[in-house]
């Protein structure tokens, strides 16, 4: 049977979205469809693309590949009749679909540096014309020594090699071990691997490699019981992990041994709070895995989480809104960042579990000479990024990149100067410069339009500072129905002695409380050790709370 026309349905419990794709009946006999085939080449050169095929009713198809070695890779995710991905991952050798006769709209993607290129195509019984997608580059990152990573990957190693390549995406982290229960180890978890996949970067390409060995600890039941903890990912260690949660300081103290790196995932999970100074998480996805390609869904999840006095857009009827959604990460970020807690900003799409390409949220890592996985590792672990979502950002504070820490000497040389360059596939409406999480200076755009189709607004402030602090850059580029595509900086910062960083009194008054409400819904579910570390976290707070302002 041919692949043919797909609906869905959605059965929703507790906050967590089950799907079952549903194959519906053929549109029309087999010896009616029509074979279209086609090709994608980007600047003239034949490439491994994204490719989307939809008839004008709105039914949406998938291709196959026209190398018989290098086979397509199909997604399908749809959670709702408009919050749908349903593409072709398709080799540079071409493609092939059977449809029946029809109009269709056929699109190609290719990662965040290419323009989208689109054909309509009338299938007629007695033929049809080739379809001949052309990508044009409107930013080559790689020569600027930029490389993209995603690091919340839930596809099997094998199944994303061509995706990497048809979304020209650098470096991938499949949590190829996946724990879902408390205690249980991730060697023996059910959604894990049942074989180490080894330690050793896997080069798909010289510019697309795959790190293998990485593991989610999500947890959702305690005892047997549905019992919401959260999430923490701990990428690139050495070895599979034995250790189940909690604790989760024995699995931190490992990871550091193992030269991990630990990822927050996303920031209201109910541990969220506890596991950043108790683990001193790196990572903090700036780009979370409910931040689609197409529409948001997620408007109820954990919406208890946000406090009244942060000024954060929620809708008519009480929940999240994109924007919100988008705003209370930041925020929440800019929270931790002031109460002392050094994370930088990553990307991750949780692409395998939802409807969003490899890659659509991504963090770009600058290295010095050609792309190595080590080399890549060790500029996210600085901060020598940016996270996008679309735009590109590239910005030096005082001529330094992103993650540099200034040592002042006196307040007399607090006037930093933040230059750089946004570049985008359409017009910016906003650029930002914030210190310590607000914002101090609102750029607006040039958007200056160059030969190749890209807009270009150049960044050129200085900002003042009353003591220690940090500085990032941000910057917004609309897309339809008011959603927007966004970049933002890992931070520069600038230690004066005489004048510490002091964290803001409504963040820790936030945190803490959300601790002291998880020791208070824990009390009777988890063990004396375990609890021990939400006590802990609570003292941390405690404290900072002695000196915020």
């Amino acid at each position: 049977m041919p692949r043919s026309e797909y609906s869905a349905a959605r059965w929703w419990r507790g906050g967590w979205c089950a799907l079952w794709l549903v194959i519906a009946s053929p549109l029309a006999a087999e010896d009616s469809l029509v074979e279209v085939r086609g090709a994608i080449t980007a600047d003239g050169q034949p490439t491994a693309a994204r490719l989307y095929v939809r008839s004008t009713e709105g039914k949406w198809f998938l291709a196959d590949s026209l190398a018989a070695d290098s086979p397509a890779v199909p997604y399908e995710r749809q959670r709702s009749e408009t919050v749908v991905e349903i593409h072709t991952a398709v080799p540079a050798e071409g493609f092939r679909v059977r449809l029946p006769p029809g109009d269709y709209e056929f699109l190609a993607e290719r990662g965040k540096e290419f323009f989208p290129a689109s054909q309509h195509v009338q299938v007629a019984a007695d033929g049809t014309p080739r379809v001949e997608l052309e990508l044009r580059r409107w930013i080559d990152m790689s020569r600027l020594g930029w490389y993209s990573g995603d690091t919340h990957v839930h596809r099997a190693v094998d199944e994303i090699r061509l995706p990497m390549l048809a979304d020209d995406l650098n470096v991938a982290f499949p949590l190829t071990y996946w724990v879902t229960e408390a205690h249980e180890s991730p060697v023996k978890a059910a959604k894990s691997v049942r074989n180490s996949p080894g330690n050793v970067p896997i080069e798909v390409t010289p510019r697309h490699i795959i790190y293998p060995l990485n593991t989610e600890y999500e947890l959702f039941t305690y005892g047997g019981r549905r019992h919401t903890l959260g999430a923490v990912f701990v990428i690139n260690h050495k070895q599979p992990l034995e250790l189940g949660a909690p604790r989760v300081v024995p699995i931190a103290e490992e990871a550091r041994r193992q030269g991990a790196l630990l990822d927050l995932d996303k920031h209201t999970w109910p541990w969220t709070p506890m596991i950043v100074p108790i683990m001193k998480v790196d990572l903090f996805e700036l780009a979370n895995n409910h931040i689609w390609r197409t529409e948001f869904l997620f408007r109820d999840w954990t919406i208890d989480t946000l406090p009244d006095d942060w000024d954060v857009e929620i809708d008519a009827a009480g929940g999240w809104t994109e924007r919100g959604w988008i705003d209370f990460g930041f925020k929440t970020y800019y929270a931790f960042l002031n109460c002392g807690f050094d994370m930088q900003p990553t990307g991750g799409t949780a692409t395998g579990v939802h409807p969003v390409p490899l890659g659509f949220g991504r963090v770009y890592v600058q290295i010095d000479g050609e792309l190595t996985f080590d080399k890549w590792v060790a500029g996210l672990k600085a901060g020598r990024s940016f996270v996008t979502t679309g735009p590109m950002l590239t910005v030096e504070f005082d001529g330094k990149p992103a993650g540099t820490r200034f040592s002042i000497d006196d307040k007399t040389s607090l006037r930093p100067r933040v230059t750089g360059l946004a570049v985008s596939a359409t017009p910016l409406d906003r650029i930002e410069i914030l210190v310590n999480g607000e914002v101090v200076e609102a750029i607006e755009p040039a958007n200056e339009r160059l030969p190749n189709g890209s807009y270009h607004s150049p960044i050129d402030a200085r900002v003042a500072l009353d003591g220690s602090g940090w500085i990032v850059v941000r910057c917004f580029q609309p897309r339809d129905q008011g959603r927007f595509f966004y970049a933002h900086t890992a931070p520069a910062h600038y230690e004066l002695p005489a004048s510490p960083l002091k964290p803001k009194r409504r963040d820790v008054r936030y945190f803490l409380k959300r601790v002291e409400e998880e020791i208070a819904r824990n009390r009777d579910v988890l063990t004396a050790a375990e609890l021990a570390e939400f006590e802990t976290a609570r003292a941390i707070y405690a404290e900072l709370l002695q000196r915020a302002e």
